[in-house]
């Protein structure tokens, strides 16, 4: 039977957490000093220890010296208030997670449902790190690169905690992966992974999709409508490109991680949450904030562990495992078995990729498809160094701001070899030269956002981000 520890020298709140406890199906012993909290440790080694700092005889944190403790018991500190500080105590010292006075009971029940060893995490750990070192593969993740070694690393640290994750990075390099391999780890794995990319909500629909309805609230809610949050209980909720989301909305997010309670549009109660929040962008997010798309309060909220995903340019090295990870995967959906030549894996490691993974994964099915034998070979693959999807284009489309390669101080103009051409001035900065070529290609192809975004070689996705900032651009200096 599981075993917990309260370490509390409140009486009423010791009594009160055993009680829950006990009807849990937990034996619970009370320690209400840290003298008596080692004797307990002593008679019975617990599974969980919730863990009071404040004691009669010193602080909590003594307890963490105790290497047999950590290594095989989950602690939960309790704190007088939620703050960052809190969370970032809590990861340093190895605490799974923490709990806020007045104790919040659903929160409570939420840990005791999520109980796990950190010796069992720590086991597994070591059998995914062993399986990266024989296949290249870490979760969802692949790759053998120095900067994806960090990000395991990173990624291995985190899972088992409580904190808060804000990854970043160029579109296509992964961030949604990296957040399902973060879930998938941690203590939150048997409950609700959901994804949401605020830049495909629209703004009217964006808050009941977030935060749910009532039936009535407004034109068209004939229903109550559950949002991620009550949907995401007890498990992670992923929110991707948060540079999107409505300023007011953030405000609101905001108090949600503060408090953990959020409120239905339309409703007048307040609902209790226990959902991790997983946060991404593709932009600089300090540039963010200064441009008036991210709230910096809930930067710092959200940024208590960031992870930076390396764009594949610069880890060209992973470039033929997931070449040929996506290729396995397309040979065993189809039923054809085809591979690469030795000219055509050199090709693909020689190209810039600015679309990244995700770039990477659509031309590896492209080439599949057009192979006619059971080899693909450099004849369907990536092949202009001087065309958009060149080391010039590709810092052109990293996120704005972020730190771009100059262009050789020869070169006066960018021009296609073998279509219209555009001229671009010297002193021109990126974000115009980019400019300029976006809507220069939309108008060659007739505004078709499908075929401009092929030829441009970026996500449809990254297409309509652009011109949506482009739209409001033009909003912000019409004259009224």
């Amino acid at each position: 039977m599981t075993h917990a520890l309260i370490v509390e020298d409140d009486a009423d709140s010791a009594e009160t957490m055993a009680a829950l406890i006990s009807a849990q199906g937990f034996t619970v012993a009370i320690a209400r000093t840290m003298r008596d909290a080692r004797r307990q440790i002593v008679l019975q080694l617990p599974d969980l220890v919730l863990l009071d700092l404040q004691l009669p005889d010193g602080s909590g944190m003594d307890l963490f010296q105790d290497a047999q403790l950590v290594a095989n018991s989950e602690i939960v500190l309790i704190t007088g208030h939620a703050s960052l500080e809190s969370s970032i105590q809590a990861l340093r010292m190895g605490a799974a997670d923490y709990l806020v006075k007045p104790i919040n009971m659903k929160q409570l029940q939420g840990i005791l449902s999520r109980v796990m060893r950190p010796s069992a995490i720590q086991a597994e750990l070591a059998s995914l790190t062993a399986e990266w070192e024989a296949s290249g593969h870490f979760g969802h993740l692949w790759g053998r690169s120095a900067p994806m070694r960090r990000i395991y690393e990173q990624i291995s640290r985190v899972a088992v905690t409580a904190v808060s994750v804000f990854i970043t990075g160029e579109s296509g390099t992964g961030k949604e992966v990296v957040a399902q391999t973060v879930h998938d780890l941690s203590r939150r794995r048997k409950h609700p992974f959901l994804a949401v990319n605020c830049g495909a909500i629209s703004p009217n629909l964006i808050e009941s999709e977030i935060f749910g309805h009532e039936k009535g609230s407004f034109t068209g809610a004939d229903r109550q409508h559950q949002g991620f949050f009550e949907r995401a209980h007890g498990g992670t909720l992923f929110l991707d490109e948060i540079t999107e989301m409505p300023l007011e909305l953030q405000v609101k997010l905001l108090r949600v991680l503060e408090t953990g309670m959020f409120m239905r549009v339309g409703s007048t109660v307040a609902q209790e949450t226990d959902v991790r929040v997983i946060a991404a962008t593709n932009r600089p997010p300090e540039l963010a904030v200064s441009s008036g798309r991210l709230r910096e309060d809930l930067l710092y909220r959200l940024n208590v562990f960031p992870i930076e995903l390396p764009p594949l340019r610069d880890r060209v090295e992973d470039v033929p495992l997931l070449a040929q990870h996506f290729l396995t995967a397309i040979c065993e959906r189809e039923g054809t078995a085809k591979s690469f030549t030795p000219a055509a894996t050199q090709r693909l490691q020689a190209y810039r990729w600015p679309g990244n993974v995700r770039e990477l994964r659509n031309v590896v099915q492209r080439a599949y498809v057009m192979a006619a034998g059971g080899t693909i070979n450099e004849e369907w693959l990536p092949d202009d160094p001087h065309g958009p999807n060149s080391a010039y284009a590709s810092s052109m489309f990293s996120p704005k701001g972020s730190p771009a390669a100059p262009a050789p101080a020869a070169a006066s103009v960018a021009v296609a070899s073998n279509g219209p051409a555009i001229t671009i001035s010297i002193g021109t900065s990126m974000a115009d030269a980019e400019r300029q070529l976006i809507l220069a290609t939309l108008e060659h192809f007739n505004q078709q956002k499908e075929r401009t975004a092929a030829a441009l070689g970026v996500s449809l996705k990254t297409l309509y981000n652009r011109l949506k900032e482009y739209a409001a651009d033009k909003a912000d200096v019409t004259p009224e």
